[in-house]
């Protein structure tokens, strides 16, 4: 059985720990090969990209693609999105036929398209239905295996992050992951870190920290400074793949990856063998220009390597800029 079509492997649980960060669920950008990527440099468990319940439903193409999956790729969490209850759980009970284990609802994103529907950041809206989905998930998947991620409130005039963890006390769900902005900041701004302490004091739930980490240190700040569960990189991870690794170290942690890829041209090329392993189409190519030119952005010579690698058309083009990484 391929990579491409195995079912996801069997797993006893999900560590919450400190020492032990995740990696968010990326729009675009948390496919297999780089979930493959992450979990090399120390991710302690990975999320799909956003998975449409309806789309899991209806079997559409773009959403089997987005849960493609192999032994390697655990503990895996697929994140839901949706606005009807009923939908969410005939998608989690098709997806734990497959073998899935693990769920999150998705009530934090703010694109117009997911918002539109009432999904997304919409939820924040109707806190009642977010808690509604929340229980009926945590019923169908089992106590501890369905978490949310949310933001403050869908705006400044009602923050309902607070309301959302008491309600959900009790009710089995293993975790609430706060991105603290609001819906309408999107991403700009600065993330309210305290938004994160008062939530993890008040919480009887496992809180996860999402927002502006960027780097290893910015997560070790943000654990030191609010105490929550654990944290999940998103953007900083796709700027930095190795940033689990470095994390750990600074929780002093000895970990080391198989090997030294400590090197910025070893980790591009680990990049690019995950994809030619796991994903090696035309369409992988196309994410090589995106995904390298993040994580090459601060090095002598950018710009020229950034343009080569943009403007390469296959794999060999790709591979020979990456070759010219100092």
């Amino acid at each position: 059985m391929s990579a491409t079509d195995s079912p996801p492997p069997p797993v006893s649980g999900l560590t919450i720990h400190q020492d032990q960060p995740w990696l968010a669920p990326l729009a675009g950008f948390s496919d297999l090969p780089f979930r493959l990527l992450c979990r090399h440099y120390g991710c302690g468990a990975a999320f799909t990209e956003m998975v449409s319940a309806k789309g899991v439903v209806y079997q559409t193409r773009n959403t089997l693609e987005l849960l493609k999956t192999c032994p390697e790729d655990s503990p895996l969490v697929v994140q839901l999105y949706g606005s009807d209850p009923q939908v969410i759980i005939k998608s989690m009970s098709i997806l734990l036929d497959q073998g899935f284990i693990f769920f999150d609802l998705n009530c934090g994103c703010p694109v117009k398209k997911v918002i539109k529907t009432g999904s997304g950041a919409a939820l924040l809206k109707n806190p009642d239905l977010i808690v509604e989905m929340a229980l009926a998930m945590s019923e169908a998947a089992g106590p501890g295996r369905s978490g949310i991620k949310i933001r403050l409130g869908w705006n400044n005039e009602k923050h309902v992050y607070l309301e959302l963890a008491e309600k959900l006390s009790g009710s089995g769900i293993g975790w609430i992951t706060l991105h603290p902005r609001t819906a309408v900041q999107l991403f700009s701004g600065k993330a309210i870190w305290n938004a994160l302490k008062i939530l993890k004091k008040a919480a009887r739930i496992p809180v996860i920290a999402s927002g502006d980490l960027f780097t290893a240190q910015d997560a070790l700040e943000c654990v030191r400074e609010t105490g929550v569960d654990n944290i999940m990189f998103a953007r900083g991870a796709l700027n930095n793949p190795s940033v689990f690794e470095q994390y750990k170290r600074l929780r002093g942690q000895n970990f080391i990856a198989e090997a030294d890829h400590s090197n910025l041209r070893d980790m591009c090329v680990k990049t690019i063998e995950y994809y030619q392993r796991y994903h090696s189409s035309q369409k992988a190519v196309l994410k090589m220009r995106t995904l390298i030119p993040r994580m090459i952005r601060e090095i002598p010579g950018a710009k020229e390597l950034r343009k080569q690698i943009i403007m390469s058309k296959d794999w060999g083009s790709i591979e020979k800029a990456v070759a010219g990484i100092g």
